[in-house]
């Protein structure tokens, strides 16, 4: 009897220690064969695999058994990290998967995993594909969401009769881990999306939707010992032409070239440890291949902004991002050159870049709007992050940037950090300060101060986040004087507050909607004086239902102040979206209501509309029409139009090359009386590409375009004013 009872307390104290400690890790077998990347499990080592089923419906389901069986099997060589899919499916005929870009499978169905491969529950790689093999890859940070990201992994993909089945090949050199000789213990998730009725997300494990914490929930994996990231040294060098000609007269005359030029470049990469990056680049490719979608840019008060998608910026990012957008890449404009290290250590995160730009770029932000300026002078920027973990799950960092030219600078410092106070509560804050100094030319342009002048912003923000109900507080304090050059800030001057909070409702799929929630917001701000610049309260309604379908509507009730005048924002907005079949995707947005006219201090009536349709025929064509559409109407008649139209085919010859063509036409009619100073009645601008590329990896490439850009104005006809030839040929050469 002693002995049985001996017996059970053993037991006991084995459970009660394994959920203190965390997760039981599961052990991956390691493998010397070598396995051939083909979508085919044939080779022998797969039979040494560690094999798992995801068990688990997240989404919409809350952890109940998914509609269908998925298997995940997991080794590891000496050099790279192997997963398989066995992705099973009762009706193979409705699995939604064609030839796409990369990073662009999100309407596919998918496989993928994430992998916290410091076991410190706070960053995370993503590596998913569809079920032909194509990849996106991303970076999950303590500041949330995927960040862009470019690996160099390799995958491949099949249909089979019963479903698909899709092999990952990822190298180590590809990850940052720990330095360590012996066994490593990971944090990891396997999913499966399967998109049909309702998009069905499947996991590993059993998701606590009223915990914030992704990864401190995830399966525990041990080994990796003795894995190696080898010399793990990568040079990407890249050949670039580019010949551009302008019309020598607006109107008439001809083509002459303004650039004509061959430029060889050269970026490299060495990991000096498993966990630290140093890269560098001479005359680097800072090109942008894909353009970016139009935006409509009449009667905004502040700067627009566009995501980064140049490949040495995107390396490491996610360690630059912070609460306030004190980093943006794209304020840097043509580079000669640049030098960045980024990694981890232990508790310790780092990152740090430096980059001479050929141009200076300055973003003036105000209380009310901002503005642009632009110096033909060289400039160098640099940055420096350090982030360390704090507890299970926090961080607290620091951030300091620097930019400086002839006669200018623009220096920055300042704490921030990440508190994870319960599995509920999180605090999230970040403290700045500035000093700046205008070369004499935009201080005297722009009335900015002559003199060097500092200031100050700051963010707090608090969120209580449950699987029913969450509520938030954010506040901004952002000084008039505070400028960050190397970030992307565009208003300064005031004092903000938001109070809201949201109720969800949460069904499985067959019901008529699978989230609902509903919700107000307050938000009120200031200026540095006092003066009112907005109060409003909105309300908001969300629904997730059948045919993947989507609709978000919000009211809002307002008083916007600009330039000492009260004026009323009224307006309801909705957007929603359906994926009536594989081959179709629909959306639509739209604003209604009150507006106020910057330009000449009025208020208005305002109509913007936009939706988009995505057109898949078979695996291999992709067609894309967005349009956006704006109307302001005032007290004495229409006082502009606005439409802009984007247009683009996509043909996948296999998974590597591909053709597109991108059109845009925006289109702008004014109504001159109604403006108080000389406007033009009639703009239009028509931008034409055409691509064809050939991809390996995001850095063995060969693009081959053309573009040109067409302006016409009322008395004016759409006449073609510049075009430019352009190839980049691209090699990563992995040591």
């Amino acid at each position: 009897m002693k002995k049985l009872i001996s017996l059970n307390f053993v037991i006991v104290f084995l459970i009660i220690s394994i959920f203190l400690v965390g997760k039981e890790p599961l052990r991956i077998p390691g493998t010397a064969d070598r396995v051939k990347i083909d979508g085919v499990l044939d080779e022998k080592a797969w039979e040494q695999a560690l094999v798992q089923e995801l068990k688990y419906e997240v989404q919409p389901g809350e952890n109940i058994d998914p509609p269908v069986r998925t298997e995940v099997l997991f080794m590891y060589g000496k050099t790279h990290f192997y997963v398989a899919f066995r992705a099973y499916d009762p009706d193979p005929s409705r699995i939604r998967a064609v030839f796409r870009e990369r990073d662009n499978i999100g309407g596919d169905d998918w496989v993928g995993i994430s992998l916290d491969t410091f076991n410190d529950q706070r960053h995370s790689y993503g590596f998913l594909c569809n079920p032909f093999g194509i990849q996106l890859d991303e970076i999950t940070t303590p500041e949330g969401g995927g960040e862009s990201w470019d690996a160099i992994w390799d995958s491949s993909g099949k249909l089979t009769k019963d479903g698909y089945i899709v092999e990952m090949s990822i190298p180590f050199s590809s990850l940052r881990f720990q330095r360590k000789s012996g066994d490593q213990v990971w944090g990891i998730d396997a999913m499966r999306s399967y998109p049909r009725n309702v998009r069905h997300l499947i996991s590993l494990f059993p998701w606590d939707r009223s915990n914030n914490c992704y990864m401190c929930q995830a399966e525990k994996v041990v080994g990796f010992a003795g894995a190696s990231p080898g010399i793990d040294i990568e040079l990407d060098p890249t050949l670039m032409g580019i010949l551009t000609q302008q019309r020598e007269n607006f109107t008439q005359g001809d083509f002459v070239a303004t650039t004509d030029k061959i430029e060889p470049g050269l970026t490299a990469r060495w990991g000096i440890t498993p966990s630290l990056t140093l890269s560098a680049a001479v005359n680097p490719d800072f090109s942008n291949v894909e353009a970016d979608v139009t935006q409509l840019d009449i009667n905004r008060r502040f700067a627009i902004y566009y995501p980064e998608k140049r490949p040495f910026f995107l390396e490491g990012a996610s360690i630059f991002t912070t609460l306030l957008n004190a980093v943006y890449t794209r304020s840097l404009a043509d580079p000669d050159w640049g030098l960045k290290v980024t990694g981890k250590e232990g508790a310790n995160a780092i990152g740090f870049f430096t980059v001479r730009d050929h141009m200076t770029n300055f973003l003036l932000p105000g209380s009310q709007g901002s503005r642009y300026a632009s110096l033909d002078m060289g400039v160098v920027g640099s940055v420096l992050r350090y982030r360390r973990d704090v507890g299970r799950s926090s961080t607290l960092g620091f951030l300091a940037s620097d930019r400086e030219g002839e006669g200018y600078f623009n220096r920055l410092a300042g704490l921030d950090g990440d508190l994870k106070v319960t599995p509920k509560d999180r605090i999230r804050f970040q403290f700045l300060g500035s000093r700046t100094h205008y070369p004499d030319r935009i201080a005297a342009d722009y009335g900015q101060p002559q003199d060097s002048f500092l200031g100050s912003a700051l963010d707090l923000y608090y969120i209580h986040d449950t699987r029913t109900f969450d509520w938030f507080i954010d506040y901004s304090d952002i000084s008039a004087n505070f400028r960050a050059d190397l970030g992307f800030m565009p208003q300064a001057g005031f004092r903000k507050l938001y109070l809201g909070g949201t109720h969800t409702w949460n069904r499985r799929a067959g019901h008529w909607f699978n989230v609902l929630s509903i919700g107000p917001t307050f938000q009120v701000e200031k200026d540095h004086d006092n003066n009112p610049l907005y109060h409003g309260l909105t309300f908001d309604l969300a629904y997730r239902g059948p045919f993947q379908s989507v609709l978000n509507i919000t009211g809002n009730l307002g008083k916007r102040t600009y330039q000492g005048i009260e004026f009323n924002e009224n307006y309801v907005t909705f957007n929603g979206g359906i994926v009536p079949s594989r081959a179709l995707n629909f959306f639509v947005f739209g604003l209604i209501g009150d507006g106020v006219d910057f330009d000449n201090m009025q208020p208005g009536n305002q109509v913007q509309l936009e939706g988009f349709v995505d057109y898949k025929l078979g695996r291999h064509f992709q067609f894309r029409l967005d349009h956006k559409f704006e109307r302001f109407n005032v007290r004495d008649g229409r006082l502009y139009t606005a439409n802009a139209s984007y247009l683009r085919f996509l043909y996948h010859f296999n998974r590597r090359a591909f053709l597109r063509s991108v059109l845009t036409y925006v289109d702008y009619k004014y109504n001159t009386g109604l403006y108080s100073f000389p406007i033009d009645p009639h703009s239009k601008h028509l931008f034409c590409q055409f691509l064809f590329a050939y991809e390996i990896n995001p850095q063995t490439v060969l693009y081959l375009g053309y573009s040109d850009d067409y302006y016409g104005y009322h008395n004016i006809p759409l006449l073609q004013t510049n075009r430019t030839f352009f190839l980049k040929v691209g090699y990563a050469l992995v040591l």
